[in-house]
């Protein structure tokens, strides 16, 4: 498997009562084919897994793989705080139809790095899917060193990483790593396209939940080494990335998407937006329709 382009981390539609809202999965799903993503992450932090029970990830994962029908990867987030539990989520989203998995790194247990390696060996030498490997530090207080990721690397079942630390040098280490076999993914929406020049195969974003076409379109430009014009179509996204950043994620983005009726909240502890940013809310939701229409625009010249 060859992940590549723009890989959207989906937000998960509750409605106004909190339960799954089906309808607008269905839906939203279905848009985001039509914007051009070209892989779905179910279940990963932006998709409030943590506050999904195991039938409800059953449910979503489910249809996310039947509604797709084999266009593009669907990706489970399977990580979990143990090595084991990690395991039998992974086995469990192979039986639902998943194409690969997205690990986490143990969040709050704070592994030492060799405990990381054992860790994923084990969850790679079960065999249940290929495995996307993820760093991100500032959610689950343990930072996977690149060190670490080369030696993990080379296992056939590890076919690549999600790194969202934004630092230029830390991309750069790790696409020393990148082969046929093993890619290297951002998962920084405001540093995506400085990766992908530098040699990543694309971004997992939070932002093209409500900005396929534009991140689709930021990724060809970017892997056809086009920088001027991708650097100028992601700067005009920098707002929509600030906004993204009010609050923690997902309460901003799914504060745009109920804009477009795809959902009404989120679960507790997350609280919806707060008041202070519905103006900004209503500048950005603007922002993002005027440039998903140029997307079309072009497409259509």
């Amino acid at each position: 498997m060859r992940l590549s382009g723009s890989i959207t981390a989906l937000a998960t539609p509750f409605d106004v009562d909190g339960e799954l809202d089906l309808d607008a999965w269905v839906r939203f799903i279905d848009l985001q084919l039509e914007g051009g993503t070209e892989a779905m992450v179910v279940a990963g932090s932006t998709g409030e897994a943590a506050a999904l029970f195991d039938s409800e990830f059953d449910v979503l994962l489910r249809m996310a793989v039947e509604r797709v029908g084999g266009r593009v990867p669907v990706i489970a987030g399977t990580g979990q705080s143990a090595t084991a539990r990690t395991i039998e989520q992974t086995r469990r989203a192979a039986a639902l139809g998943a194409d690969a998995a997205l690990v986490v790194t143990p969040a709050y247990v704070r592994p030492t790095q060799p405990g990381l390696v054992a860790h994923y060996r084990a969850i790679a030498d079960d065999g249940a899917l290929p495995i996307l490997l993820y760093n991100v530090p500032g959610r689950t207080g343990v930072d996977m060193l690149p060190a670490t990721v080369a030696q993990l690397a080379g296992h056939p079942r590890i076919v690549g990483i999600k790194e969202a630390c934004s630092e230029p040098q830390r991309m750069q280490e790790l696409l020393a790593l990148r082969a046929d076999d093993f890619a290297v993914l951002t998962g920084d929406d405001a540093t995506a396209c400085r990766a992908i020049l530098a040699g990543a195969d694309g971004v997992i974003s939070v932002a093209s939940n409500v900005l396929p076409r534009s991140f689709r379109r930021l990724c060809e430009l970017a892997r056809n080494g086009k920088g001027a014009a991708a650097t100028g179509w992601s700067e005009r996204m920098a707002d929509i990335y600030a906004f993204l950043c009010v609050e923690s994620n997902p309460i901003p983005v799914k504060a745009l998407l109920a804009r477009q009726q795809i959902g009404a909240g989120l679960r507790l502890p997350l609280l919806p937006l707060s008041a202070a940013h519905h103006d900004a809310a209503v500048a950005v939701a603007a922002a993002i329709r005027e440039l998903e229409l140029a997307c079309d625009a072009h497409v259509a010249g």
